[in-house]
């Protein structure tokens, strides 16, 4: 039997196989928690300004100029990065590395954005209840893209060292799953300050 063993040996295995596996079912577990977090501050938002007297809302027209641009960006970046993981599945390394770049790249300038953005703001951050709600919930969202940015820039150095394949992606899948999240999560931030505002809400 040994003899037969050593005479034939076999691939060993490589651990999860395809999308699915543990580590992709971690990340959808932090995704549900996380997504709790943004539910209760966006929660607040609704509660607080419902209650609130006239004048709750310190940006009754919060500026669109860079914030739909922005948003549009983001989406667009999860489009990329999908784009990125299906040139993971057909083996066309250079579409991946290229999605992979880009999305790296669009989500560094969605946070550079994000940052003046703040810079920009009238009032700071213990300034009014709605104040610090606004950079409580804008901030915990960008210390989510950062830690995407970040698996981005790994995955796109794997990805140049070529250690995916269709049946082992489930880093990619995994990451790419997060950066959904966080994009997702951004169009619920963006449609409750810089959209309700203009429907009435909390003036």
């Amino acid at each position: 039997m040994a003899e037969v063993a050593v005479a034939r040996p076999q691939s060993l295995p490589v651990g999860p196989v395809g999308r699915r596996g543990l580590g992709w079912w971690g990340v959808a577990t932090l995704i549900a928690s996380e997504g709790a977090l943004f539910a209760y501050l966006l929660f607040a938002y609704y509660y607080l300004g419902a209650a609130a007297g006239p004048g709750w809302v310190l940006e009754p027209h919060p500026p669109l100029h860079l914030a739909l641009p922005n948003t549009l960006l983001l989406l667009a970046s999860s489009l990329v990065a999908w784009w990125a993981e299906h040139g993971v599945l057909q083996r066309a390394r250079g579409q991946a590395l290229l999605g992979f770049a880009l999305t790296f790249i669009m989500g560094t300038v969605f946070a550079a954005v994000q940052f003046y953005e703040w810079h920009a703001k009238p009032f700071r951050l213990g300034d009014s209840s709605y104040a610090s709600l606004y950079f409580a919930t804008t901030g915990f969202h960008m210390a989510h893209v950062l830690v995407g940015v970040a698996v981005l820039g790994v995955i796109l150095l794997w990805t140049a060292l070529d250690y995916f394949s269709p049946r082992r992606r489930l880093s990619v899948s995994a990451g790419v799953l997060y950066w959904h999240f966080v994009d997702v999560v951004w169009l619920f931030v963006f449609a409750t300050y810089y959209l309700t505002p203009y429907l009435g809400f909390g003036r």
